[in-house]
């Protein structure tokens, strides 16, 4: 039986996980999750939103599923999804972004892949204040960093059966930082013959996103860029809700649904477990239970597909009864 940490986070994280728990087993996999707290509700007892216990266990069990996560505004703490982020080298964030059965939107057949590099950049938060009037940010981009990423993104697209990969940029301005981004997606390019390489600025890429995103199969972007435009794309597909993610480094891999922790709706049983779900799916894919995760997908597809949809998505349905409908159709 595999071991999975679960950061059941704070929110409405502890109901949508108790929902995905329970459509898992339900699909007849079974996991000793190895159940962590985190986030605003641990302060007061451990003095930090991320106590070293969530990360030792990560470390152990390589593989975690993470709720929502809030962090606290005014305390001077720092980004728990940063921190897990930095502390762990996951350093591709992986936001998956494809339309679903019975979700409206404006466009159809959506099916592209966001690979953002996480570990750099402008988010490395090299700042100084030079006086009242001047602030400075640094942004960083190394080979090595680009390196990694890029190659990651290509090796996905062999793995997943993509056939393009775009990197994108800001090169004709930032010509030696995203010039060096540019440059190293290039040279690992030459490797991968087998899928199209190509190249987009950042502004014309959000143009094209919005005017025709089946264009685009998979992109590449430094950490800034990735962050934007990875929630552009959750919005072609019915919103941060039904977003999927995950932060993959060499050694750990963290899968969290793009959203917040929502706590005007905590305990309201009004929560969608979809975008959890997803990621889950994903989660599943990426340590070979293959078969679970598409008897799962399909079933939440079905769901879906016949009208049975949480509130946030024109539905009527409570956490507990679309999670019942789901497992109904397993």
């Amino acid at each position: 039986m595999r071991t999975i940490t679960l950061i059941n986070g704070d929110g409405i994280g502890p109901e949508i996980s108790d929902s995905v728990v329970k459509i898992i087993e339900a699909s007849g996999l079974k996991i000793d999750w190895d159940i962590q707290t985190a986030g605003a509700d641990v302060i007061d007892n451990e003095g930090v939103p991320l106590p070293d216990r969530v990360l030792e266990s990560i470390k152990k069990n390589k593989i975690a599923l993470k709720a929502p996560v809030t962090t606290p505004i005014g305390k001077g703490f720092r980004s728990v999804n940063v921190q897990l982020r930095k502390d762990l080298d996951l350093y591709a964030n992986l936001r998956p972004c494809k339309n679903l059965p019975g979700v409206e939107t404006r466009f159809k057949n959506v099916d592209l892949v966001v690979v953002r590099e996480n570990t750099e950049d402008l988010y490395a938060g090299v700042e100084e204040q030079i006086d009242n009037d001047t602030a400075h940010s640094i942004k960083i981009i190394t080979r090595k960093a680009s390196e990694r990423i890029c190659r990651f993104a290509f090796d996905y697209a062999i793995k997943n059966n993509r056939h393009e990969v775009c990197v994108v940029t800001k090169a004709n301005i930032m010509k030696l930082s995203d010039g060096l981004f540019l440059e190293v997606f290039r040279e690992v390019a030459k490797e991968y013959s087998q899928i199209n390489a190509r190249e987009i600025l950042v502004d014309n890429l959000c143009m094209q996103l919005v005017q025709d995103p089946t264009r685009f199969d998979v992109l590449v972007l430094p950490n800034l860029y990735g962050d934007i435009v990875s929630d552009l794309t959750a919005g072609l597909i019915g919103g941060l809700g039904v977003a999927q993610g995950a932060n993959i480094g060499l050694d750990c891999a963290v899968f969290e649904p793009v959203h917040g922790s929502a706590p005007d709706i905590k305990g309201q049983n009004k929560a969608n477990p979809t975008a959890l779900l997803m990621s889950a799916i994903e989660m599943l894919k990426y340590i070979g239970e293959v078969a679970y995760a598409e008897k799962i997908e399909k079933a939440l597809f079905k769901t879906l597909a016949e009208g049975f949809k949480t509130q946030d998505l024109g539905g009527n349905l409570s956490t507990t009864d679309f999670t019942a409908k789901i497992i109904e159709n397993l």
